[in-house]
């Protein structure tokens, strides 16, 4: 500014990055207390100040927002709207790294740059094979080159005018713009480079960097966290972590966070992975016409405005077990409850809002009426993740306006989307920008990319994620360009990414101190080394030693767990299945957990059909087969054929069943179907005749109720009764199930539900592989009076306050969800 006479206040001092203003402003007025300082800008902050005009309709916004849909309008100009879904991406990533290239020419110098860059563009493209990609990188140079920018400004003669002297501050990497802006700005410009020579390395310190071989990924955090903790310990602060491991990143965040450290979090997280964006994409999946009740559940239970009945809704739609949400209000569950019905209409009425096809501009009220009918837009306007995913989507913010106005004059403003494509256009937007937490008044600690470390005094400095897939050294340039292009174009090249990269490195290990980690495997296992550029500084240095674990060791005191020993008396048990007394049977804690405390696993009702699905299935054939079998007189075997088929028809539509899933099944149909038959001609030649299936029963037994659902009963010719239980196990099972009749529980209770003193019982075991096969049980009377005393005498003794321990082993404890609770692992052996 003396050389030049500038006066501080009409001197500009353009820095890299916005995070160096209060720092450079700070250090000025140490050295000026008194007086005007210069205006320590970005070119972006500094345009925004000045009023300038903001991206117009066609220009590159370097918004993903508002630059995805422009790309999509000029691929459907050039002919390619087919191919829009696949390239507008290619095309907006093309044109963000082509834009910088135009913006550093001044605007009346654009159309130069864009005769060069047409041919430079397609260099190496003359195959018809890559004419998509030439495509793109056609329209991406001239999206380019009629594009304004922000820097524009610069080139502005009434700016000049009002600016004594224009200091470029450089970081790593050359500013393109420094050529235009000299022949523009004369003897008015200097640069000045941010970046010092870093110092041999044989001038650093040794001893101030620590090096650190982590087991893995968790072992990797637990360090990171120790030595930043160390560092703030010992004074060593404002500490700089980086990590372009963003899993890493979070995870020591959230351990740093636990003992009061003060974060200032540069990097910040895409609005896609917060909150706040999930809960706009949960409602977006929630409302496309065949969401399944995951999907809308999912967006139910975060919506404030159903917080007060979906808890009772998922519990109806569990018990009904329907996945798809169409067939929610079908269920007897909902279908008994009033309320659920209700939930059910007004869910529906806020997805219905979300139907057909519209213009973006009538998208978005249509969103916003969806966020604030289930209570959604006031948890947004009140969360600071949310404030961003509004103002991202265009819905609030102070760009609102000229978003407006901007929407009217687009390409795109007429054109209409349906729901896939208006939820594919939300998630892009959010992917595309970021969240940073308010930063602290006093930060400890800042977590930043190791670039923006240039110029920022830090005392000590983290590194992780150090090995050779997280820090290349040879990083590969962004986009699809091939080599020739890069330098026909003036991008950036390999050579001079892994220059930049370089310099960063060294950099940061001029920090007075540094930490160094890495893992030595990934999370499969794999042998991991560290980075090259770790190996070469070791090398240099004489390969020296690992520091020591920075993690403080601490004593604990054994605390082995007991064998849990609850007692149910307050918890009465009033109704009993043949399910909840094999649980009993097999292991009294089970019972307590699941059965009187009502515990249980809530799992995904969308899943693949699986044995048990097909189980289901094959009793609800057999039900309405027999049904409609009993209405016909002496059928022969062909009707019987039909009736069983279209039995199995209507069981399969009527439970939802889509064939591709079931395909595996209904392959093996014929077969199991053929094979029943088979049987069915056995059992009623020898005077079987068939009464009922799937009927409720229910038998009281003292203060307890037995109930239960008997697959099938027959009448004997003798007249007496027969009950059958399907099974579609493997026949030694079912085999096993009858050889000890006071062990089986299933076929004794069931015998216990009906008044008859004298039955006979068996499971008949539906298989491919055996065909159909019955197995009896010729004992099931003096099992079912054994059951029954032992019924009487276990309720007695629960009531009483009989502890009710763990002692299930084997299979009932491989595949308990009550083992979590138990803590059988960890009992103190006696």
């Amino acid at each position: 500014m003396s050389l030049r006479r500038a006066h501080p206040a009409r001197t500009l001092v353009l820095l890299p990055y916005a995070q160096l203003r209060p720092l450079a402003t700070r250090l000025w007025a140490q050295q000026f207390p008194d007086g005007f300082a210069p205006q320590f800008e970005t070119t972006q902050n500094w345009s925004t100040a000045m009023g300038w005009p903001r991206p117009g309709a066609t220009d590159i916004a370097f918004d993903m927002a508002q630059d995805t849909l422009t790309a999509s309008a000029l691929l459907r100009a050039a002919g390619l709207g087919a191919q829009q879904d696949a390239l507008a991406g290619l095309l907006v990533q093309a044109a963000h790294q082509l834009g910088p290239l135009a913006a550093a020419r001044a605007p009346g110098d654009r159309v130069t740059w864009v005769l060069e860059a047409r041919d430079a563009a397609v260099t190496g493209m003359e195959s018809a094979v890559l004419a998509m990609e030439a495509a793109v990188a056609r329209i991406a140079v001239e999206w380019a080159g009629q594009s304004a920018y922000a820097s524009d400004l610069l080139f502005d003669a009434g700016i000049r005018d009002g600016v004594d002297c224009l200091l470029m501050v450089q970081g790593l990497a050359t500013d393109p713009m420094l050529p235009a802006l000299r022949q523009v700005w004369g003897e008015l410009m200097t640069s000045l480079p941010l970046a010092v020579n870093p110092a041999s390395e044989s001038g650093v310190d040794a001893s101030a960097i620590a090096w650190h071989a982590c087991r893995d990924a968790e072992d990797e955090a637990h360090r990171t966290a120790a030595c930043a903790i160390a560092h703030i310990a010992a004074g060593r602060y404002p500490l700089a972590l980086v990590s372009s491991d963003r899993a890493l990143t979070r995870r020591v965040r959230s351990m740093l966070e636990g003992v009061d450290v003060q974060i200032r979090d540069e990097n910040g997280w895409k609005l896609s992975t917060s909150h706040a964006g999930a809960q706009v994409m949960a409602l977006l999946k929630a409302a496309v016409w065949n969401a399944s009740s995951d999907a809308v559940l999912g967006w139910l239970k975060g919506a404030p405005a159903f917080a007060s009945s979906v808890a009772e809704l998922e519990t109806a739609i569990r018990r009904d077990q329907t996945s798809d949400w169409r067939r929610v209000v079908q269920g007897t569950a909902v279908q008994k409850s009033p309320s659920c019905q209700q939930c059910h209409a007004a869910a529906n009425a806020v997805r219905d809002g979300l139907q057909g096809s519209r213009t973006l501009t009538g998208w978005l009220p249509a969103l916003r009426a969806a966020l604030q009918a289930s209570g959604l837009w006031d948890y947004l306007n009140t969360d600071e993740a949310g404030t961003k995913v509004l103002a991202a989507l265009r819905l609030a913010g102070p760009a609102l306006q000229a978003w407006e106005a901007l929407s009217q004059q687009a390409l795109w403003s007429a054109r209409r989307m349906d729901l896939a494509e208006f939820t594919h256009w939300v998630n892009q937007a959010l992917e595309g920008a970021s969240f940073q937490p308010p930063y602290p008044l006093h930060e400890q600690l800042v977590i930043l990319p190791m670039s923006q470390m240039l110029g920022r005094p830090f005392a000590a400095v983290v590194l992780a994620g150090c090995d050779e897939v997280r820090l290349n050294p040879s990083p590969e340039p962004p986009g699809g360009w091939t080599a020739a292009q890069r330098a026909a174009l003036g991008l950036p090249s390999r050579d001079d990414l892994q220059a930049i990269a370089l310099a960063a490195w060294q950099h940061a290990l001029q920090t007075p101190f540094c930490d160094v980690l890495w893992r030595c495997s990934d999370d499969t296992g794999e042998t991991l080394l560290p980075s090259v550029l770790v190996q070469q500084v070791q090398l240099a240095r004489g390969n020296p030693p690992l520091a020591e674990d920075p993690r403080l060791n601490r004593d604990l005191v054994p605390a082995p767990v007991l064998q849990p020993l609850p007692v149910g008396q307050l918890v009465p048990v009033a109704h009993l299945s043949a399910s909840a007394y094999e649980d009993l049977r097999n292991c009294p804690y089970r019972f307590f957990a699941m059965r009187q405390l009502g515990l249980q696993s809530v799992d995904e009702l969308e899943t693949s059909v699986d044995k048990r699905d097909f189980g289901l299935w094959i009793h609800e054939v057999l039900k309405r087969f027999h049904e409609a079998l009993a209405l016909r007189n002496h059928p022969d075997a062909a009707v019987k054929l039909q009736l069983l088929d279209e039995a199995s028809v209507a069981t399969t539509e009527s439970m939802g069943l889509g064939e591709g899933e079931f395909l595996p099944f209904a392959a093996a149909w014929p077969t199991v179907r053929d094979g029943y038959l088979r049987w069915l001609e056995r059992h009623e030649a020898s005077g079987a005749t068939f009464n009922s299936a799937e009927v409720a029963q229910t038998q009281r037994i003292g203060p307890v109720k037995l109930l239960g659902r008997i697959d099938r009963i027959d009448q004997l010719a003798d007249g007496s009764v027969l009950v059958l239980d399907y099974k579609t196990e493997a026949s030694a099972k079912t085999a096993g199930r009858v050889k000890d009749p006071l062990e089986d529980t299933q076929l004794a209770f069931y015998a216990a539900l009906l008044p008859n003193d004298t039955l006979q019982a068996a499971y008949v075991n539906v298989g491919e592989k055996d065909g159909t096969k019955s197995h009896a049980q010729p004992d099931v009377v003096e099992a079912r009076d054994a059951l029954i005393h032992g019924i009487v005498v276990d309720m007695e003794r629960i009531a009483k306050g009989a502890a009710l321990p763990a002692l299930g082993e084997g299979a009932t404890c491989d595949f308990c969800q009550a083992r979590g609770l138990c803590r059988k692992d960890f009992w103190k052996t006696v």
